[in-house]
């Protein structure tokens, strides 16, 4: 008879075990437990490359083994080259300098990206820059995330420049080239950092609800992401070892922000503008900025949205298996709860005020935003980010 872990073992190997690949960019995404000493080979080969270069954090890097395995996967290819792992929260232009030397140095002709948002932008900031010097083709990315912040789904990244501010870069190039979905390497992720980052991803699938230029069979794969995040997040935080449980959040996120090919570029909605100017000027991580903004914001949308938009938006209930209201207005109103709930609930309720960030900020916070202070959603997105203290 076989033990309920072998019977575990081969239903993951089963179902939540295998490869996509879309775009000439993306070569392929490989998913499943323990698959990184298999697919990161694979990937190698399939982009011709012959040495790595490792960007990751301190963290990640001192405080767990998850850096030291992809080395010596690397190295039983023959392909390391060297190892960064000074990259700091929301992806400092002074440690992105300091990679791109030492990159140079080895003469590393792919980059692979270990940990969260913060490596894998700072990766796609190191090529992109990279380019830019040289004017010639930039080198390929493996992206292998250990949190739920769906970064690697996209050809955009940010960084923050000499004055602490946000900057964004963009190019159909920066995708990365190969994704790995290892939930064995998540395991040693902070829970906080882990939860508030589903947050995050559940932050990119609501608003993919009323993004502009979001085909509608991306936003029933939003819907579906929306049901799992909701679902496992909470099951995560009670059985954290739950390998399998990982696993399903991994392909969660993912289908928070499938990888798309738009016609023209489409900025994420008002709660990641806002996550972005409260995160890196006040050290705020960007999982903890979705979980204090994506809930007002989306009550905000009840009043404010388009037709459309609220339908999309009030639409999530079925999925979420709750009734309606009766009202799209009430219906978006309630999804909002929900949200707060589960940040709640997750143990991820924080304010401004733990983050020391001054009240006198908030209308600049809002200009930012928004882009410009005379639009017609200043005084109300103002008040929004006062009732976050």
């Amino acid at each position: 008879m076989l033990s309920p872990a072998t019977i575990i073992s081969k239903f993951l190997l089963q179902h939540y075990q295998g490869f996509y690949s879309w775009t000439d960019t993306l070569k392929g995404i490989y998913y499943g437990p323990g698959s990184t000493s298999t697919s990161l080979p694979k990937l190698l080969e399939l982009l011709g490359v012959k040495k790595a270069f490792i960007v990751t954090g301190r963290s990640l890097h001192d405080k767990t083994d998850v850096v030291k395995k992809v080395e010596q996967i690397l190295k039983d290819s023959n392909a390391y080259g060297a190892t960064f792992y000074e990259i700091g929260q929301h992806s400092p232009i002074g440690d992105i300098r300091k990679a791109m030397k030492i990159l140079e140095q080895v003469e590393a002709d792919v980059i692979v990206a270990v940990g969260g948002g913060s490596p894998i932008d700072a990766s796609k900031v190191i090529r992109y820059h990279l380019q830019q010097d040289s004017g010639g083709k930039t080198i390929p990315q493996i992206a292998i995330p250990t949190t739920l912040s769906a970064a690697e789904y996209t050809k955009g990244g940010g960084y923050l420049n000499d004055q602490h501010l946000k900057v964004s870069i963009n190019s159909p190039e920066l995708a990365p080239a190969g994704i790995i979905l290892d939930a064995e390497l998540t395991l040693a992720t902070p829970e906080k950092l882990w939860l508030s980052t589903g947050l995050r991803a559940i932050d990119h699938a609501v608003e993919n609800l009323y993004r502009p230029l979001v085909p509608p069979p991306v936003k029933h794969m939003a819907y579906a992401a929306l049901a799992d995040l909701f679902k496992y997040l909470p099951l995560c935080k009670k059985n954290p070892e739950s390998i399998e449980i990982r696993q399903k959040l991994q392909i969660a996120a993912w289908m928070s922000l499938f990888p798309m090919k738009l016609e023209k570029y489409s900025a994420i909605g008002l709660s990641h503008a806002l996550g972005h100017k409260l995160g890196g000027p006040y050290g705020i991580p960007h999982g903890i900025t979705s979980c204090l903004t994506l809930a007002p914001v989306v009550k905000l949308k009840a009043e404010t949205a388009s037709e459309s938009d609220k339908e999309w938006l009030a639409g999530a209930l079925f999925y979420l298996r709750e009734p309606s209201t009766g009202s799209i207005e009430g219906d978006i109103l309630k999804l909002s709860s929900l949200i707060q709930k589960l940040v709640d609930d997750l143990g991820l309720h924080s304010t401004l005020t733990e983050y020391k960030v001054p009240r006198e900020d908030i209308p600049k916070i809002a200009t930012l935003a928004l882009t410009r202070s005379d639009h017609p959603l200043f005084a109300k997105v103002v008040k929004l980010v006062e009732e976050l203290y």
